[in-house]
């Protein structure tokens, strides 16, 4: 199994960064895609990042997990890319595991994939949350599908992830790792 997390210019770098961090820490395969058609992607603050392969070149398989992080230029350029679109519709037809933060549930909203689920967003984005129930926690967990509020939250939000893909025991040893309570 592979983590995609994909990244666009203006995506908010704690929520890229912080999942790519701890999910590596839990061992795990996390791969960055660039959806532009260069590997370094500018974030929000300035922060330029080399993302490991660019969309066209990425194979995707069946046991994947895609990650979108937030920043509303990166939110927004996620949502515009096609290919894109159809691999997370494809993903959540086929119930496999998704995961959005900040601005960027409102993909997912607005692919219908949050239709009928509990979910959580930047505040401000709830009305793309379309047929969700919103909710104010941070981080949401329902079904195959992960949201979280925002920046503050990255490492809460990636350690929900690690816990749904290891299991709990090894989400607390990452977590007391980085000397999270």
């Amino acid at each position: 199994m592979k983590v995609f997390i994909f990244l666009a210019n203006g995506f908010e770098e704690i929520e890229a960064i912080a999942p790519i961090d701890v999910l590596r820490r839990a061992e795990l395969d996390v791969v960055t895609v660039s959806i532009s058609d260069c590997k370094t992607v500018e974030g929000a603050h300035g922060i330029k990042v080399k993302a490991d392969q660019l969309f066209t070149e990425t194979t995707f398989g069946e046991n994947d997990y895609y990650i979108l992080p937030g920043g509303l230029d990166g939110m927004l350029n996620l949502s515009a890319h096609e290919g894109v679109n159809e691999l997370l519709k494809k993903q959540h037809s086929a119930g496999k595991k998704l995961a959005a933060i900040c601005a960027s549930p409102s993909v997912l909203g607005n692919l219908g994939i949050l239709e009928g689920k509990e979910a959580t967003c930047y505040p401000g984005f709830e009305e793309k949350l379309v047929g969700a129930t919103v909710s104010a926690k941070s981080v949401v967990e329902d079904g195959n599908v992960i949201t979280g509020k925002g920046p503050g939250v990255a490492i809460e939000f990636s350690l929900k992830i690690v816990e749904t893909l290891k299991g709990k025991a090894v989400a607390d040893e990452v977590a007391a790792g980085m000397m999270i309570k």
